[in-house]
């Protein structure tokens, strides 16, 4: 083991499931993944937040092994990867964004072959899969193929089958892509479960609100790391300051805005502009105010706390000149 390694192998060993220095995938001439370094604490959820094609997947396959990084180096459970991916494979439980199981088996045996594909003996293998079917609601289903499943069954199921072998850390590439908003808070509700058992999870959204629900994040841009932290603190540490405004004329008054230099981004929320501006406004309302005074817009301006979609924004770049909600 190289020196670098055994360094990030001690640092698991303190506090962290997954190390990563300079990681970087190249295909061809895109640099999908760009120079990341994580350090992602045990028995917590660690989120990726980012747009397509912001590397969020590249990053998930190279941690689990799936993919080689053309540089830098990955410590996941004390181990090198991919050196070791085999190693882990009974310690690892991955999800996709696309369902992955068979269509034309049926909820039980889906199950049953994935418990034997990790190698789980068949009285325990019984027992895993009785406690995985009372856990998320799949003990009606046990007879139904999978093909014929809703999509909030069918996310059920696969985080079943992901969790048949108790794995310490799991992986789950935007999960809840395809599924009703209930279904996404149940499916949350039980990813909180899995942590209070120990379990290690990174998850990549591109919703605003699962973001919010991480204990760390992390956002992505361009195959780049652009902010990292607790989502409190991300909000309270954003490089832009955030003003609101309502306005009549909501056209007019964000045409006006954009116009000023300072400002970074304006968004519509219904009838109200979110407005981020330069950090280094001592008094971003009252410029907002003025702005809207000189185009002969009424409106009024006031100074908010800034939100986890403004941090995305100021830490991205999206959304100048577009208004668009950033990040789905």
């Amino acid at each position: 083991m190289s020196a670098q390694a055994q360094a990030t192998a001690l640092q698991y060993a303190g506090d962290y499931a997954i190390s990563a220095r300079g990681l970087t995938r190249v295909f061809g001439k895109v640099r999908a993944v760009d120079g990341i370094d994580l350090d992602i604490p045990r028995a917590g959820i660690y989120g990726f937040l980012g747009p397509n094609g912001s590397g969020k997947s590249t990053t998930i396959r190279m941690l689990c092994g799936l993919l080689r990084p053309t540089s830098g180096t990955v410590n996941v459970l004390g181990h090198e990867m991919p050196r070791d991916a085999e190693q882990l494979r009974t310690r690892l439980g991955y999800m996709t964004q696309k369902f992955s199981l068979w269509d034309d088996l049926t909820v039980h045996e889906n199950l049953q072959f994935m418990g034997q594909v990790f190698g789980l003996p068949a009285p325990r293998r019984k027992s895993r899969i009785d406690a995985a079917a009372a856990e998320f609601n799949l003990e009606q289903l046990f007879g139904q193929r999978a093909g014929t499943l809703s999509g909030g069954q069918r996310q059920r199921l696969a985080l079943a089958a992901a969790t048949l072998h108790e794995p310490e850390l799991l992986l789950l590439d935007e999960p809840t892509s395809a599924v009703d908003p209930q279904s996404r808070r149940d499916f949350w509700e039980s990813l909180f479960a899995l942590v209070t058992r120990g379990v290690t999870i990174l998850v990549s959204t591109h919703y605003m609100d699962e973001a919010e629900r991480c204990h760390q994040l992390a956002i992505l841009a361009n195959g780049k790391l652009v902010a990292q932290g607790a989502p409190p603190r991300l909000m309270t540490d954003i490089a832009a300051k955030v003003v609101e405004v309502e306005a009549i004329d909501t056209p007019a008054a964000r045409h006006a805005l954009l116009a000023d230099p300072a400002v970074l981004s304006v968004a519509q929320l219904g009838t109200r502009l979110h407005v981020l501006l330069d950090p280094a406004q001592q008094d971003p309302a009252e410029r907002i105010a003025a702005r809207l005074r000189e185009a002969g817009v009424d409106g009024e301006s006031t100074l908010v706390r800034a939100s986890l979609e403004d941090v995305f924004v100021a830490a991205t770049g999206f959304g100048r000149g577009n208004g668009d909600r950033a990040g789905g």
